[in-house]
């Protein structure tokens, strides 16, 4: 027999006490927050074919991409900075496109970009039809 019982359940019936029945993780809800930085929660909400264009540019010019979408910032796209000026948040983005052009020679920035790009597409807002 194991000295240390590896669950609490069988640590519970080593100890001489009944077992409740229940599983020891049940009913319990754990929430996962992600925890973004400046740069990161800048990237804009934008419809899907232009998240998917701005992909495009980004991955064959790095930062190309991240440009056009700062611009979308001033059209209106909605942001995780919600407390934070438009223009403020436009230069962030103009910022972060400048970093993946920079540091594309020796391609982080280039890897970079194409990360961004991706996130785009994943936080696009997806176009409604009208069937």
């Amino acid at each position: 027999m194991d000295p240390f019982p590896k669950d609490g359940e069988s640590a519970a019936a080593a100890a001489g006490e009944p077992s409740r029945g229940a599983a020891p993780s049940s009913g319990v809800v754990v929430q996962v927050r992600e925890k973004k930085g400046p740069l990161r929660a800048a990237i804009p909400y934008m419809p899907f074919p232009v998240a998917v264009i701005c992909l495009f540019l980004n991955t064959f010019v790095p930062g190309l991409g991240t440009f056009v979408s700062a611009f979308t910032v001033l059209c209106g796209a909605r942001t995780d900075l919600p407390d934070r000026h438009m223009c403020c948040v436009f230069w962030l983005n103009i910022a972060a496109a400048l970093i993946q052009i920079l540091t594309a020679i020796v391609m982080v920035g280039w890897i970079m970009s194409i990360f961004w790009g991706m996130d785009m597409v994943i936080l696009a807002i997806p176009l409604k039809s009208n069937l």
